[in-house]
C-alpha cells in the first residue's frame, strides 16, 4: 500500500536480530483510517492496531504501540525505535532492501476519486490536479506514470491530501481503495466517489521487521495463519469493511 524511498547503506548499517524474549514494540503511524488513527479519546485504534493486538495475543507476547510519522517510519524500525510496523505497508522489491516482511495480512489496489457528478474521465487528466499522500504506492504511481500530465499534488498526510480535495484545490485523488472507500462512507466524504475502476490489484501488505529477525518473523507468521483460522481475523475484518480484504 505504501512507498519508501529506501537508502540501503544506512539499511546495512543499522539492520539486526529481533528482539529479545517475548516483548515487542510495534510501530504504526497512527494516521491512516481506518487503518491506525488516533481517537478523540487519544487512544491508538484501526484495523492495523486490532491486527497487531490480536498477533500479541496469539503469540503471548507483551506488546506496546509506538507511533512515528510514515516519512520517519522505516528509518525508525532501523534506528531500533521498535520491532515490527503494522502501518499497512506495501511489500516492494525497493523496501526488501532494507527490511524483511512476514507474509501478507491484507491485500490492496488503487483508486480515484473526485466530486460527484464532476464527469471525471481517468483516462484523460491530462491538466487536471491530482493529490496522494507522499511516499505512498499512489503518490509513486503518480510520479512514474503522470508527471508529464497532470499537477501532481503531494500531502504529508492522507487527511490532508482529503481536505484540499473537499476544498476543490485538487481534481481528483489516487489513494489506497479501501483508505478511500472509508472516507467516502464519512461526512467529509459524501460529496465525493469513486471514478474510474480500481487498478494495481497486486498490492500486498505485510508487516516489516529488521533484517535478520527470522525468529520473530516467523512466529508472526505462525499467528497470522492462527488468527485467520479461529475466526479472529474475519470478526477484525467484518468491523471494518462488508468484505474480505484479505
Amino acid at each position: 500500500m505504501k512507498k519508501f524511498a529506501i537508502i540501503v547503506a544506512a539499511a546495512m548499517l543499522v539492520s539486526g536480530a529481533a528482539v529479545a524474549g517475548d516483548k515487542i514494540r510495534m510501530g504504526t503511524e497512527g494516521a491512516y483510517p481506518p487503518f491506525n488513527q488516533i481517537d478523540p479519546s487519544g487512544k491508538l485504534t484501526g484495523f492495523d492496531v486490532e491486527i497487531g493486538d490480536a498477533l500479541c495475543e496469539q503469540m503471548k507476547a507483551d506488546c506496546t504501540w509506538v507511533t512515528q510519522d510514515w516519512d520517519g517510519i522505516i528509518p525508525g524500525l532501523l534506528a531500533k525505535k521498535y520491532d515490527t510496523i503494522i502501518a499497512s505497508m506495501s511489500i516492494t522489491d525497493e523496501r526488501k532492501q532494507a527490511v524483511d516482511f512476514t507474509e501478507r495480512y491484507y491485500s490492496n489496489s488503487l483508486r480515484y476519486v473526485a466530486k460527484k457528478g464532476s464527469g471525471l474521465d481517468v483516462t484523460k487528466l491530462k491538466g487536471k490536479a491530482v493529490g496522494a499522500q507522499r511516499a505512498t504506492i499512489a503518490g509513486q504511481y503518480l510520479e512514474d506514470n503522470m508527471a508529464d500530465k497532470v499537477d501532481i499534488k503531494l500531502y504529508d498526510t492522507q487527511e490532508n491530501a482529503y481536505i484540499d480535495l473537499a476544498a476543490g484545490r485538487t481534481d481528483a485523488i489516487l489513494a489506497d481503495m479501501l483508505v478511500n472507500y472509508e472516507w467516502l462512507q464519512s461526512d467529509a466524504g459524501k460529496g465525493f466517489e469513486f471514478v474510474g475502476d480500481s487498478f494495481n490489484r497486486s498490492d500486498i501488505i505485510g508487516i516489516a521487521i529488521r533484517k535478520g529477525s527470522d525468529d520473530l518473523r516467523k512466529k508472526l507468521n505462525g499467528a497470522i495463519k492462527a488468527i485467520i483460522a479461529d475466526g479472529t481475523y474475519a470478526k477484525i475484518n467484518a468491523k471494518y469493511f462488508p468484505f474480505s480484504i484479505y
